[in-house]
């Protein structure tokens, strides 16, 4: 027969009240008390029925984590492991669950939230992306449900509680990184311009160019869909242009990956012939050949902040918006290299 809460009580000497409060470690209980019902509690082998006592609550102690595609896709690309682990350190030491997405397309994502919510299945929602005139975001928002967002919101910024690196200005940095090593013809490859850190990283690329007197050229810009569906053959035609890049701004680390991949298959060497630089710092940057000059954009702290405002939110409904942007860093491997303007001769 399965050990109650009574049972606790009457072996322990104490009210079965006293039992609950102690395991909501209630601050009117003594810690005397309390370490006598737990050994109590251990003795006979009780466990709390936590569900019960969250309905009893009206809290379940579980938040939701939506993202931008299928589950099974999203863990393909090694930034939603990262930020996830932020997210259950913050969690865990509130002693909150977890509930991911599975859904595989915007719909069902979207139906999967509404179900969440309308089912009270979590107190609160973390979306790990940002994306243009996403549904899902105006939803939460309409219904006044607890949530915070990994990614500068497209809409309704100063209404939204988010979490970010300051994309536009840290690409901009990037660009001068670039430009001080000596290069003047740098390229932008990837990036979908769906999603808010796409479009931010584009506009510090091009605002960049122009402060430091360089013309843009959509020469130098292969999208997002094209490097995906025919990437070598574009990487191939930016590097036959009568003037190549010198230096590539990969959108991130896994697009980094793959232009190096071709670049190797057109026989063009990095960074002998081109530098490339991506975002992210995933762990194989360090390993891929050569290892890869990238931003670490601070993933697991995006993850954890991201959820302490959230948890904020589920503890006081009036709790203010708050934004801001976690530091980034520009690590220097070896896929870059300085280079030199040949003086004319006079």
């Amino acid at each position: 027969m399965a050990v109650t809460i009574i049972d606790v009580a009457r072996e322990a000497n104490v009210s079965p009240s006293t039992v609950s409060r102690v395991i909501a470690d209630s601050p009117r209980i003594s810690e005397q008390t309390k370490r006598r019902v737990r050994e109590v509690m251990n003795q006979l082998g009780y466990y709390p029925n936590f569900q019960a006592r969250n309905l009893a609550a009206k809290t379940t102690q579980t938040i939701g984590v939506i993202m931008s595609d299928s589950t099974s896709l999203a863990f393909q690309n090694p930034f939603f492991p990262e930020v996830i682990r932020g997210i259950c350190v913050s969690a865990h030491a509130s002693k909150y669950g977890i509930y991911f997405s599975t859904g595989g397309t915007e719909e069902e994502i979207f139906q999967e939230v509404v179900s969440m919510v309308q089912g009270k299945k979590v107190d609160g929602i973390i979306l790990l992306y940002s994306r243009v005139g996403d549904r899902t975001m105006k939803y939460l928002k309409d219904e006044n449900f607890p949530f915070t967002m990994v990614g500068r919101p497209y809409q309704y910024e100063d209404e939204i509680s988010y979490i970010d690196n300051d994309n536009e200005r840290i690409t901009h940095e990037v660009v001068e990184y670039l430009y001080n090593l000596g290069h003047r013809k740098i390229a932008f490859i990837g990036g979908n311009l769906d999603f808010v850190v796409s479009i931010d990283r584009l506009n510090g690329y091009q605002k960049a160019l122009e402060k430091l007197g360089l013309s843009y050229s959509e020469d130098y810009f292969i999208r997002n869909d094209v490097i995906k569906t025919n990437g070598m053959k574009a990487v191939h035609q930016l590097m036959e242009l009568n003037e190549p890049p010198t230096a590539i701004v990969a959108h991130d680390d896994l697009v980094a990956y793959e232009v190096i991949r071709y670049l190797e298959g057109l026989s063009v060497q990095v960074p002998g012939d081109v530098s490339i630089i991506g975002f992210n710092n995933h762990a194989l940057s360090a390993y891929v050949k050569p290892p890869l000059t990238s931003v670490d954009i601070s993933i697991v702290e995006l993850g954890l902040e991201a959820t302490n405002l959230l948890l904020e939110k589920i503890q006081d409904s009036e709790a203010a918006v708050e934004h801001y942007f976690v530091p980034t860093k520009i690590i220097e491997r070896e896929s870059c290299k300085r280079i030199t303007t040949k003086k004319k001769r006079e």
